[in-house]
């Protein structure tokens, strides 16, 4: 094909998949929309983009390693916004470019990795549509249900990559698969998740809250299908990356209650304005037909 079809089409899965810079729409539009319409956009609608890249990527190693350079950044960028984001839907929407990365970045198993995180992501957006606030930290006076910090303490610690949860065998999947030069960014990215998801963990708990049953059945069966959903690579179950993946989480934990929390920091939304998101992909597509040229 020629490397400006290439280009071309690449840019628009980039933009559509929400990846790297590219992906800056997702934050406004999560904020924006309702909460089921946003568990359907993270859990659903955003893999349909990825899977043609994935299909790309298995084609040759030359487009491969374009996809693996983008997942690779795109899980940086996506992990550094969500660790300082004070809005839980936001938070939740740059953890999908964050973990979007993941998947891209080992295209072998993205779709085991796409499976889990379609299952937790739906679950979390679902539920934090039913905190008292969006802001965290109004959310630290704010004490919420057990009945829904338990579910929501699955899915976080799913995401995180702990034992016993969907998250856990496609985490350790997704990093044995990665090469060589990925390996010390993307477990930077993985302590990243760590550190983000403590700020659901640590959430101060209440007296029972009420919760729709529809919504508690949605989130019921998305709960079970994290823990179903473990069997799929049994053999990610060695004493090794069970202590790695324990590790992680609290080195993250740590790094949250002891750092994160006390910061105010508040990132700049410039780059999220249309004219900026134009800009940023007409630079995209110029790095593109640099690397389909090249």
């Amino acid at each position: 094909a020629p490397p400006e079809a290439l280009a071309l089409i690449f840019l628009g899965l980039l933009i559509k998949g929400g990846i790297f810079v590219s992906g800056l729409w997702l934050p406004l539009t999560h904020s924006e929309s309702e909460t089921p319409v946003s568990a359907l956009l993270s859990g659903i609608v955003i893999k349909a983009s990825i899977l043609p890249l994935l299909r790309c990527a298995l084609i040759s190693d030359d487009i491969g390693n374009i996809v693996r350079i983008f997942g690779v950044a795109t899980a940086l960028m996506g992990v550094f916004f969500v660790i300082f984001e004070k809005d839980t839907k936001r938070m939740l929407a740059f953890s999908t470019i964050s973990q979007l990365g993941f998947i891209l970045a080992a295209p072998e198993v993205g779709g085991i990795y796409a499976l889990g995180h379609g299952l937790v992501k739906s679950n979390l957006f679902l539920m934090a549509g039913s905190l008292p606030s969006r802001n965290f930290k109004e959310l630290q006076s704010k004490p919420i249900g057990y009945n829904l910090w338990i579910p929501l303490v699955i899915a976080s610690l799913s995401i995180s990559g702990f034992p016993l949860l969907a998250g856990f065998g496609s985490k350790v999947l997704t990093l044995k698969s990665v090469a060589p030069w990925q390996e010390i960014p993307m477990n930077i990215a993985a302590l990243g998740t760590a550190i983000a998801f403590a700020k659901f963990i640590f959430l101060p708990r209440g007296e029972k809250q009420e919760i729709k049953i529809g919504l508690w059945l949605a989130i019921a069966l998305l709960t079970s299908g994290l823990i179903i959903a473990n069997v799929v690579y049994l053999e990610a179950y060695t004493v090794e990356s069970i202590i790695k993946a324990i590790g992680t989480i609290a080195i993250g934990w740590l790094i949250y209650v002891l750092v994160i929390k006390r910061l105010a920091i508040a990132l700049p939304r410039v780059a999220e304005q249309f004219e900026h998101l134009i800009g940023v992909m007409t630079l995209s597509l110029i790095v593109l037909f640099w690397m389909a040229l090249a």
